[in-house]
């Protein structure tokens, strides 16, 4: 009797282990994104950071670039 039980419950445990784990890989999968992100705006930010010093710094020279 207590067997029929059992598979049921075998499948339950079955069902929550792989939804936890596909939750952790989905969970890992956004950080991964936050943080390319977060590079991806400080990268682009020191890169136009770069172009206005140089642009200033061609204008301080008088020097004009088409």
């Amino acid at each position: 009797m207590e067997r029929e039980g059992c598979g049921k419950m075998t499948n339950l445990i079955l069902f929550v282990n792989s939804f936890l784990s596909y939750l952790l890989q989905f969970v890992l999968i956004v950080a991964l994104v936050i943080v390319a992100c977060v590079i991806g705006v400080k990268w682009r930010k020191s890169k136009d950071a770069k172009a206005a010093l140089e642009t200033q710094a061609d204008s301080a020279d008088g020097s004009t670039t088409a």
